[in-house]
């Protein structure tokens, strides 16, 4: 599903990622852990092209964004990225839309379907993360776990093929994580492929099939939960994961 290669990004000459490659699968759920600028929210917004890479591939479901680090063409960039759902650290919803407006925006503006069949898809999600009886409220009468629940929902109306999460809980307090936590946990159980850059090592180690631990823009280590958490190789990840 994701083919990343020989990735290179520098800001102001200084590199942030070096070189890195790895790879997701169809159905795999991969967690990318690691110190804060370490890289991993660049890859992240690499992916929804938010941010250009200096060089190297991705390919994205079989298509490629970049190859040897020229981009494809506009038309087809857009095309690719209506396969990635995409939730942030802050919600980033739209204050002035109900809740119901701001998940049916972009699949109206893309012509995903009928509005009849975008409402309805919109209630099943909501329904899905808890929230059906906050069609109408506005984000401003949500608690910031409701707010991220309405993000991933918001995410899933395009129907993405592969869904990205950029420190989901990190803005919330510690008691409205784990209602976000859960509706992860179920998309996973639905086998939605998922890349999650995390700081919730609990989560990395139940959920992910196979952990990714980066630093100084460099993938250190990576392996199945149980051999990354159980018996990690490198020094800098036994030490990055001493403080957890």
């Amino acid at each position: 599903m994701l083919r990343v290669t020989n990735v290179k990004k520098s800001f102001d000459g200084e590199p942030i990622i070096k070189g890195i490659r790895f790879a997701v699968q169809k159905n795999e759920v991969v967690a990318l852990i690691g110190p804060s600028g370490s890289g991993k929210s660049t890859i992240l917004r690499s992916l929804v092209h938010l941010e250009t890479i200096d060089d190297g591939e991705i390919y994205i479901d079989g298509e490629y964004l970049v190859k040897n680090g020229i981009y494809n063409k506009p038309k087809e960039i857009r095309q690719i990225q209506r396969k990635l759902g995409m939730v942030f650290q802050h919600f980033n919803l739209f204050p002035h839309l109900t809740v119901k407006e701001n998940l049916e925006l972009a699949p109206k503006l893309a012509k995903l379907d009928s509005e009849e069949a975008i409402s309805e898809r919109c209630v099943q999600l909501l329904e899905k993360v808890g929230l059906q009886n906050r069609l109408d409220a506005y984000p401003s009468k949500l608690s910031g776990g409701q707010k991220q629940r309405v993000a991933i929902a918001r995410a899933l109306m395009m129907q993405p093929k592969l869904m990205l999460f950029d420190e989901p809980t990190s803005a919330l307090d510690p008691e409205l994580t784990g209602e976000v936590l859960t509706v992860m946990k179920d998309l996973a159980k639905e086998q939605m492929t998922m890349l999650v850059v995390t700081h919730e090592m609990a989560f990395a180690k139940e959920v992910a099939d196979r952990v990714i631990f980066m630093d100084q823009g460099e993938i250190v280590e990576e392996g199945t939960p149980e051999e990354l958490f159980e018996n990690p190789k490198h020094e800098r990840t036994k030490a990055f994961l001493k403080r957890y």
